[in-house]
């Protein structure tokens, strides 16, 4: 008896996440319906969350690959042209080439094209969210630069080490590094005003693709709502609650340690007597 229900338990605990998994993947599935039902549109999600191992415990982190542009390609293949795209967008960015298909994608799509920001969406995020005729982010949100990186080494750096080192005290490597490093930097550029083009005036288009691919700041650097608004990309706030609460149903892995912790409840000043 005792031996059955041991094994009863640990039968319940591996199927545990299992479970929870799928309960997860249907609460999504109907909130999902739910605002496209309430906004008429097609709604793609991209989210990148760091995972866990649940055997060795060592992070996996997840980035846009070939199989996000293959699944968001799909997605786009199965929408009436006059269908709108809402696609929300929570990711460090990726592989240039994934961005990029997957911008062009939305990019050719016929009918308007929202870019919804909740927290953020960096490098090749931002590469897709610039492909949408708007971009609706929350007020702490953040976006990010562009510029290609060759390895460890930014495109830009390599560049301006060039420029500032005569040929004969470089080595073969960092000028071949710095002549791919040109071309990386020209090419997104081209793109990032390619996807500009019809919806930005030219030189602001221009501008824009310069200012984001030429390593105006760290890659890493956040461009708030306020920057990007100043930059002149077509950016609002109000992002809808119902994508606070489909974000929510994208947890992060839980941690071995708790790094941030509070009591739950609201807290109100105390009046003094």
């Amino acid at each position: 008896m005792l031996g059955e229900i041991l094994w009863l338990f640990l039968l319940a605990s591996a199927l545990q996440p299992v479970l929870r998994q799928r309960l997860l993947e249907a609460a999504r599935q109907r909130l999902i319906a739910r605002i496209e039902a309430e906004r008429g549109s097609r709604v793609i999600v991209l989210v990148h969350r760091e995972e866990r191992m649940s055997l060795l415990g060592f992070p996996v982190y997840r980035y846009i690959d070939i199989q996000d542009s293959e699944a968001v390609i799909r997605a786009i293949h199965m929408t009436d042209p006059d269908v709108p795209l809402d696609i929300i967008l929570h990711t460090p960015g990726g592989l240039v080439l994934a961005a990029l298909q997957i911008a062009r994608a939305i990019r050719k799509h016929r009918a308007r094209v929202t870019a919804f920001v909740p927290h953020h969406a960096m490098s090749g995020g931002t590469l897709i969210a610039l492909a949408a005729d708007e971009i609706v982010m929350d007020e702490h949100a953040v976006l990010g630069p562009v510029d290609p990186q060759l390895g460890e080494y930014p495109a830009a750096s390599l560049v301006r080490v060039v420029e500032t080192k005569p040929p004969a005290e470089l080595d073969d490597r960092t000028l071949i590094l710095a002549d791919v490093a040109q071309k990386a930097i020209a090419q997104v550029r081209r793109h990032v005003e390619e996807l500009l083009q019809g919806r930005y005036e030219p030189e602001a288009a221009r501008e824009i693709a310069r200012i984001l691919s030429e390593g105006t700041w760290t890659h890493d650097h956040p461009i708030t709502f306020e920057e990007a608004q100043a930059l002149g990309l077509h950016v609002r706030s109000g992002v809808p609650q119902e994508i606070y609460q489909l974000m929510a149903l994208y947890p992060q892995p839980v941690r071995q340690t708790v790094s941030v912790e509070y009591l739950p409840v609201p807290r109100r000043g105390q009046r003094t007597r």
